[in-house]
Formats: structure tokens, C-alpha cells, sequence
């Protein structure tokens, strides 16, 4: 199973901003002046972007020189389900841009999709069909500020089967059309 995320600096900057729980355990945000590291959800005060490097895991970050942040504890788990979320949240991550079905998921940590999806909002808050969508849309948006793409190459792009779900599920996240989030950057 590959832990590893496919995310941007940039991207992960967003997560750390939003103080996102859901990549809690995927990467590391690590601080140079206060040789400090923390998990995305930290509620700390946000670091200066030029002092913020990322690392994927504990040791790594550990063997750079950081210590982990008193308030959010990042080298403790904090549920015995952690390490099953972050399998999870990490496959839906790397397969966004798939037909990733909840049994699929299910299927890659070998449980049965109603239990995976009972832990999952147990955990998170959100069910792995929410938290899927999500990813799809913040992977619209960068592609919305960053591309010239047009709205449909954008659908496929994140993932998306329809033009209409990707519409819905857009304006429902995002509060805006796809048009009306490019014209805002």
C-alpha cells in the first residue's frame, strides 16, 4: 500500500490555512524558525509561508531536526483508527481522478463498505463520498486559478463523470459556478 501523497506545496498550504483534520497523518507542517512541526489541523497561529517546509512522516521530519508542537501532539495517534483513515484518506487522494466507488474503498483496507463508511464519519465528520468531492473540487479550483482549461477539460480533469454532478457539487461547495469562481481569482 503507498502512503505517499500527490500534493503541492501550494496545496498543502490550503490544507494548513483550513486546518483540514482530514490529511492529519498524511503530511507533516514543520516550521523553521521554531524548529517546530504540527499536523495540518493545528490550531496554532499560522507560520510565515517562507518558514513552512512538508514532510510526509514522523521520522523524517523528526530526523531533520523538528519537535512536535505541545498543542496538537502530532506523534501521538489520537484513534486507534488512524492509521485506517489515513490509508483511506491517502487512496482517495491518489485516486480522485478514478471511478473510486465506496465499495472500492472498502475493498483497500478489507472492511465492508458499511463499517468503512460508519469509521469514517466517525473520524472525520464527513463520509468518504463527501470527503472524495471535496478533493475533486479543490482540484477543480486550482485548475480554475491556474489553467486556462475550459470548464468541461476541468470536469474530467478532477474527476468527474458528468458535467451536471460536477456543476452541482461545485456550486454546493464552493457557493459559486465554476465561471464565477475563475472570474473571482
Amino acid at each position: 500500500m503507498d502512503n505517499a501523497i500527490h500534493l503541492s506545496f501550494e496545496e498543502k498550504w490550503e490544507k494548513i490555512i483550513a486546518c483540514d483534520q482530514t490529511y492529519d497523518g498524511l503530511f507533516y507542517t514543520a516550521v523553521k524558525t521554531t524548529k517546530v512541526y504540527c499536523r495540518p489541523s493545528c490550531k496554532s497561529r499560522k507560520p510565515k509561508k517562507m518558514n513552512v517546509e512538508f514532510y510526509e512522516d514522523i521520522q523524517e521530519v523528526e530526523a531533520a531536526g523538528y519537535r512536535a508542537c505541545k498543542r496538537c501532539q502530532p506523534e501521538i495517534e489520537h484513534s486507534p483508527h488512524t492509521q485506517l483513515i489515513k490509508s483511506v484518506t491517502t487512496f482517495i487522494i491518489n485516486e480522485y481522478k478514478q471511478r473510486v466507488t465506496l465499495q472500492d474503498m472498502a475493498e483497500h483496507v478489507g472492511l465492508s463498505p458499511f463499517h468503512l463508511e460508519r469509521l469514517f464519519k466517525q473520524e472525520t465528520a464527513e463520509t468518504p463520498r463527501t470527503y472524495l468531492e471535496k478533493i475533486r473540487i479543490d482540484k477543480a479550483a486550482h485548475l480554475l486559478k491556474h489553467t486556462d482549461y475550459t470548464n468541461l477539460e476541468i470536469c474530467y480533469e478532477a474527476g468527474f463523470q458528468s458535467p451536471s454532478n460536477f456543476y452541482k457539487v461545485f456550486r454546493r461547495l464552493k457557493n459559486c459556478s465554476p465561471t464565477e469562481y475563475r472570474n473571482l481569482s
